[in-house]
């Protein structure tokens, strides 16, 4: 471990754009006004979660092609898009566009596994294949290589008055760089690296040792150190941490109050490994950004990683994201090293 901490060089924001079914736009537009506080802050990044059939946002794709003309600056991540859901190739042209559109500027992360509650959508979302999906790593492999420009057909040139590739169009130069996979198993993190992904480590890991202690932040190092070990790039391999980090500095006395026992009601998931897939889940931070910073300059992951993309609370008010996201930027962020980047 090293002695001290690596100075914080990238600081991101992770959102999951919750909207009012009776009215979806307003809460669409403001996701998008976040997007632009974000930057306006000095963020380097802002990262959308990927909600199907519930109140929280369905295409991040579409969304960030949105933030990418209302930014110039801010890296637009999706933290994380589920493939199950997707079709590989078609999801390579949509984000090669996006991407394209932004300037380069698109980071899309990405997991496998099958669609949650498969058995209640499957006749809808996969009628004639449900049984024959793959949702592996091979999911991920093929998307990979449309998006870095492998062969998608054995056909290329001129038939009739059209021309047709055989590869993905458009290609969208450095895209195949910033994929990144959302792996919380040595298993994911060790397959990220051999395969040239970025890593995405969220507030939940999987506790593989069957006894315990288990120390979320050990388990999260092992994470960070077998992706790297497999990844060409060795120790230069960019991981984002994304913890639950709220600080509270300008906050109100009621919005500390609701801070602190949002973090209470969510704390007693975090002592053992939950449900079928052992799950682990780290306590959310909430307090002074002094307080903060010390314990994420004491967590055996956060100290060798440069990059971090912090999720906010689901189930705040439009509000208390922007006194989160200021409080981020201008207090915890320099106490972590961090310096806003320049938009001038």
């Amino acid at each position: 471990m090293p002695s001290s901490p690596r100075p914080l060089r990238k600081l991101g924001f992770l959102t999951i754009g919750l909207f009012d079914e009776a009215d979806p736009r307003r809460g669409h537009e403001t996701t998008l006004e976040i997007i632009e506080l974000g930057e306006r802050l000095g963020f380097d990044s802002a990262w959308l979660r990927h909600r199907h059939l519930q109140y929280g946002i369905s295409s991040p794709v579409a969304v960030l092609a949105a933030a990418s003309q209302r930014t110039r600056r801010i890296e637009l991540g999706t933290a994380v898009t589920p493939l199950g859901w997707e079709n590989p190739l078609r999801l390579a042209e949509d984000l090669a566009t996006v991407d394209l559109l932004s300037g380069g500027r698109l980071n899309p992360g990405v997991s496998v596994g099958p669609p949650m509650h498969y058995d209640r959508v499957r006749d809808a979302l996969y009628p004639d294949t449900a049984d024959a999906e793959d949702f592996s790593y091979e999911r991920v492999r093929r998307l990979l290589a449309f998006v870095r420009g492998e062969p998608a057909s054995a056909f290329s040139g001129t038939e009739g008055f059209e021309v047709f590739s055989d590869r993905v169009q458009p290609q969208a130069p450095g895209l195949g760089g910033r994929m990144w996979y959302g792996g919380g198993s040595l298993n994911s993190a060790r397959w990220a690296g051999e395969h040239r992904m970025n890593l995405l480590t969220s507030s939940v890991v999987k506790a593989e040792a069957p006894e315990g202690p288990w120390d979320f932040a050990e388990i999260q190092l092992s994470l960070v150190r077998a992706f790297r070990a497999a990844h060409p790039d060795g120790e230069a391999a960019r991981v984002s941490q994304g913890l639950v980090v709220v600080p509270t500095d300008s906050a109100t006395p009621g919005q500390r109050a609701k801070y602190e026992e949002y973090a209470a009601r969510r704390l007693p998931r975090t002592a053992t490994p939950q449900g079928p897939g052992r799950l682990l889940f780290a306590p959310d931070l909430v307090g002074p950004s002094a307080q903060i910073a010390e314990r994420l300059h004491a967590h055996a992951a956060f100290r060798e990683v440069d990059e971090v993309a912090f999720a906010l609370p689901f189930t705040f008010e439009h509000e208390d994201y922007v006194q989160i996201l200021t409080d981020l930027a201008t207090t915890l962020g320099p106490a972590l090293g961090w310096k806003p980047a320049n938009d001038g």
